[in-house]
């Protein structure tokens, strides 16, 4: 089995960031077994030979309106990244640096690139919480919110773990969920998986690698 045949396996197993902790060194970012040996694709992020398919799933935007995760995307480019507006510190990390990334990318290149937000915390990202957390990032960015259920089936889909609700010992709560972002192709296929901390650098280059591909 090849390297990038087996990334999905270990990103779905080992890829879950509980409660949004810090992740491990930037050496093995997201806890995540990453071989450079027999990297031919020319992306920074892992390749993956057997995609993952974006599921049919509908979701409510952060101005109300219904969206498939599917069909609503307009742009030949999807990046699709699940967290939580109360994460404390991996979700900041992971939008920021995708926002940098894209402020860089040639705008030619941005204009073809949707980046989609789902929360795995429904009961306390209403749809106005997500827009003003994404609008500190990149007004642009696409936020959905939907039942829990739906939420954990799509996101298993594209090979992210959604561990749901965590009580804390303050009264409060935590979710654990993979935090590493998944592009998606012209043909609706998850080809391409970041972990957290990837160089800025790296996913500008990968993000316009991935327009030129799509």
């Amino acid at each position: 089995m090849s390297f990038s045949r087996f990334v999905p396996l270990l990103l779905a197993a080992t890829l879950l960031v509980a409660g949004c902790t810090a992740p491990p060194e930037p050496d093995n970012p997201g806890g995540v077994v990453v071989s450079d040996e027999g990297n031919t694709s020319g992306y920074a992020g892992t390749k993956l030979d057997a995609p993952y398919e974006v599921p049919d799933a509908v979701f409510t935007d952060a101005s109300g309106q219904s969206y498939n995760l599917r069909t609503s995307p307009s742009k030949p480019v999807t990046l699709i990244f699940f967290g939580y507006t109360n994460c404390p510190d991996v979700c900041i990390g992971v939008l920021s640096d995708m926002a940098m990334a894209l402020k860089r990318t040639d705008p030619q290149v941005r204009d073809q690139i949707t980046v989609v937000f789902v929360t795995t915390d429904p009961a306390r990202d209403k749809p106005e919480v997500i827009k003003d957390y994404l609008d500190r990032f990149d007004p642009s960015f696409v936020g959905l919110t939907s039942d829990l259920d739906t939420i954990k089936g799509a996101a298993s889909r594209l090979g992210v773990g959604v561990e749901g609700m965590k009580k804390l010992p303050s009264g409060g709560y935590e979710v654990g969920h993979g935090a590493q972002v998944v592009g998606v192709d012209s043909s609706d296929r998850g080809v391409v998986v970041w972990t957290p901390g990837t160089p800025v650098g790296d996913l500008k280059a990968d993000y316009t690698k991935l327009v030129a591909d799509a």
